[in-house]
């Protein structure tokens, strides 16, 4: 088998605090879990809150992630208090379509600096009324296509996210950051606060970068970009 499904759905309850409806990523919910009260697709008093819908669908055994922050508006107190969070949504390309308002990486890193255990997901958020499709996703590590299995890399954080570019390896040896891809033109990595390093090029497979400025921070990511300007992103690594 070549392909499966996992059920999954887009939970919303509660307000933001800029008065807006929660909206919450949740994938592998059961076939029974009870939908949000939420009629007209507006707040309305006494919903559950968004903590709260994100703490019942990880309960019920979903990896949830923080939707599209940047299109929400959504404060740094709002991210913060979705505890139950695996993931954030560091790329969604419907907004990015819709409204050029595609992401979340500094809800996250922040969120990183403070300690938080947190991932990273590509999303495409496809609603076909605009060329919002095939524009971003996960590639998950799994020895099987099996719900299951699919959904436990997803927890495990055995992914990585991309609008195109491909990773092969990626790991610190020696305090050398080795990256294995396919053919792209830059390899930047990110640290805490301002903490970055990059290496450019042309058709790049392999590349290393010696960590300098960002040898303090506690957690890196890597981003690639191609010579058409798709990036890749790795999950946090977290760096003693």
């Amino acid at each position: 088998e070549t392909f499966t499904t996992i059920l999954g759905a887009e939970l919303h309850s509660g307000t933001m605090q800029n008065g807006e409806l929660w909206h919450i990523l949740a994938v592998g919910l059961p076939a029974d879990f009870e939908p949000a009260d939420a009629p007209g697709f507006v707040p309305v008093a006494g919903q559950e809150t968004g903590p709260e819908l994100a703490r019942r669908a990880v309960d019920a055994g979903a990896f949830v992630a923080i939707a599209h922050p940047q299109w929400s508006g959504m404060t740094l107190e709002d991210a913060r208090s979705l505890t139950a969070a695996h993931a954030v949504e560091i790329y969604n390309h419907g907004c990015a379509m819709g409204c050029d308002r595609a992401d979340g990486f500094q809800y996250a890193d922040l969120m990183l600096s403070e300690g938080r255990d947190l991932t990273m997901i590509a999303t495409d958020d496809a609603h076909f009324s605009e060329p919002d499709h095939f524009g971003g996703w996960v590639m998950v590590r799994s020895e099987t296509l099996d719900p299951e299995a699919l959904l436990s890399a997803l927890k495990a954080g055995n992914f990585y996210s991309s609008q195109g570019p491909e990773m092969h390896v990626v790991e610190i040896i020696d305090d050398t950051v080795i990256v294995e891809s396919s053919s792209v033109v830059s390899v930047i990595i990110q640290g805490h606060g301002s903490a970055s390093q990059a290496s450019h090029g042309t058709s790049m497979t392999r590349t290393e970068i010696p960590l300098t400025r960002c040898k303090p921070s506690s957690w890196l990511r890597v981003t690639l970009i191609d010579a058409a300007g798709k990036r890749a992103w790795t999950n946090p690594i977290r760096h003693t």
